[in-house]
Parts: C-alpha cells; sequence; structure tokens
C-alpha cells in the first residue's frame, strides 16, 4: 500500500502575510496547514486511529498535570502557533507558561499566537518523514521552546530537545522527565506494539 505524505508547497516567489496565512487556514478548515520557517506551505495528512489514540492520551496526561500544577496552558494539535523565526506550526501538544500566555493581547489569543510554546510533543504517524520532523523540532528551538519530544514509534525512540543542548536520542521504554519547564511531569513511553 502506498503511503501519501503530506504536501510540501515552496512559496518562494510568493510571500503570504501574516493575515493571508491566517485567512487561507480560515478559509480551509478541512486541511491542517503549517508554513515553514522557510515560508514551504505544508499541508498534512489526517492520523489514523493508533496515532489519533496515542496524541489523545499524551494530551489528557500534560492536561491533568496543568490542572493540578496551574502553571500554564495546554494546547491541542489544532492550535497554530506563530513561532518568531516565521513559521506557523502546530504541534501536536503544546504547553505554554501562564504569564507568557496572559502576556499576549486578547485578540493575539484568538488567532494564531505570536509565541513560543514552552514545550511541544511531536509524535510521528505513519506518513511522516523523520528529517521534516526533526527540521520541525529544529524550528521550534530556534524559536524558543524550552523542551521538546518527539516520538518515534516506527525506530522505538525518542528524541529529545532541549534549548542549547544536542539533541538526545533514548530507546522505549523510557520515563521522561518535564525537567525544570514541567516540574514534576513525568510521561510513560512504552514500546509501541501496533506499528
Amino acid at each position: 500500500m502506498e503511503l501519501i505524505l503530506p504536501l510540501k508547497l515552496d512559496l518562494n516567489q510568493v510571500h503570504l502575510t501574516d493575515e493571508q496565512f491566517y485567512q487561507l487556514c480560515i478559509t480551509n478548515p478541512e486541511w491542517n496547514i503549517e508554513r515553514s520557517a522557510k515560508g514551504a506551505l505544508i499541508v498534512m495528512t489526517p492520523v489514523g486511529g493508533e496515532s489519533g489514540k496515542r496524541e489523545a492520551n499524551y494530551i489528557i496526561d500534560l492536561g491533568n498535570w496543568n490542572r493540578r500544577t496551574e502553571l500554564g496552558e495546554v494546547f491541542s494539535s489544532s492550535t497554530i502557533f506563530k513561532l518568531p523565526k516565521g513559521g506557523s506550526r502546530s504541534p501536536d501538544a503544546a504547553w505554554v507558561e501562564r504569564s507568557r500566555w496572559q502576556a499576549l493581547t486578547p485578540e493575539q489569543r484568538k488567532k494564531f499566537p505570536p509565541i513560543a510554546p514552552d514545550f511541544v510533543i511531536e509524535l510521528r504517524s505513519a506518513t511522516d518523514n523523520l528529517a521534516d520532523l526533526q527540521e520541525k523540532m529544529q524550528e521550534y528551538l530556534d524559536s524558543g521552546v524550552r523542551l521538546g519530544w518527539l516520538l518515534n514509534p516506527q525506530d522505538q525512540q525518542v528524541e529529545i530537545y532541549r534549548q542549547g543542548q544536542e539533541k538526545e536520542v533514548r530507546s522505549l521504554p523510557i520515563l521522561l522527565s518535564g525537567e525544570t519547564v514541567l516540574p514534576e511531569f513525568e510521561l510513560q513511553v512504552d514500546r509501541f506494539t501496533d506499528e
């Protein structure tokens, strides 16, 4: 069976303003569109049931921790963040520290928030190219994300991205720590069995 990969449109000669990109996304809600820091539009494919279930469980774990600590705000993969270095990206799960979120105006919070999350999770689905996801993780770091986890079921690994450090690659199973970014948050990631 042939896999359908995300569609990338190189727009080097066409420069969409932030408002034009926002309107493109709002006008086409059936598409999951991102924009790389280089300006390429990326139309993402929907995920299957197993990836969607995993993503939801990770968001639930992050949300439960956040409800207990009240330290910030949790976001789903439907949220596009307008990153400071130019990309407009949708992590599978994201968290922003409360005071940073509250510093945004109500208008900024309604549209694509012009802020880099403090923490992101990306879960590689069957249609995701690993190199593209690694580039996306680097965009997050370049824009100020402090901690990111790239979960890779195909290789039974997780890549840990930290501000100012080389990425760390660990085999599954693993108990991930939110470190100082998400105090006392832990996420158990077992081996993926149904890929």
